[in-house]
């Protein structure tokens, strides 16, 4: 039984969609934390839908914050807990995926996962396990979770721009080559890469304008 997500988002500025942008937002965050980036980003994508989904579990004393699965060296869960609640949140976000193309008659090649942290790890297990191939992953500062089961699981093998700053202290900036090489190792013909340099863990200008190109590229705008 899947859960529901809910979503916020913002209308294409040109009343009409061609193309959808989801937002996976990170762990003790919501979907709003990155439909803000919808505003600098619609003036370039004006046919484009933005939707921030929250993740499907709440975080205790967060009252604002959710989290896709458990973290177990952030909140002391099991590997077979944070484990499960990947496959749980997996699902969600296939179910909404899914849904969504329907709702705003889209195809999968007009629609872009775009993940921060958590969310990224979310881009990058969902993605490359559904049977139609989507527009492009952008993935800012995350990793691959399960590296070596990609391979046998792989499916279609979307565009990926993995993005990361030289200073996070989170989510080690390795984790950007190593999500690369397993990527290309895997099969993966498109994979792009940009380090923001002096960047802790968050969204910088200059990668946000790489994100932005690469966008418009792969969902041929």
């Amino acid at each position: 039984m899947t859960r529901v997500l809910q979503a916020g988002r913002k209308e294409p500025i040109s009343g009409t969609t061609r193309s959808v942008v989801v937002f996976l937002h990170g762990y003790g965050a919501n979907g709003a934390d990155l439909l803000g980036l919808a505003d600098p980003l619609a003036e370039h994508l004006p046919d484009t839908l933005f939707v921030a989904p929250d993740a499907p579990e709440t975080i205790p004393m967060m009252p604002t914050g959710y989290q896709w699965f458990p973290i177990p060296w952030i909140d002391g869960s099991s590997e077979e807990e944070a484990h499960r609640g990947l496959q749980a949140a997996s699902e969600d976000l296939n179910a909404f995926l899914d849904a969504l193309m329907v709702d705003e008659d889209v195809l999968p090649e007009q629609v872009v996962l775009f993940g921060f942290s958590q969310g990224t790890m979310m881009a990058l297990h969902v993605a490359p396990r559904r049977e139609d191939e989507i527009a492009g992953i952008v993935g800012f500062a995350g990793r691959l979770l399960q590296p070596e089961l990609l391979a046998d699981e792989v499916v279609s093998r979307p565009p990926v721009l993995l993005v990361h700053g030289d200073a996070d202290d989170v989510v080690p900036p390795q984790s950007l080559p190593e999500a690369a090489e397993a990527l290309q190792s895997a099969g993966w013909k498109e994979v792009y890469a940009h380090v923001m340099k002096g960047t802790a863990h968050g969204i910088a200008p200059d990668g946000l304008s790489v994100a932005l190109a690469f966008m418009r590229d792969k969902l041929s705008l």
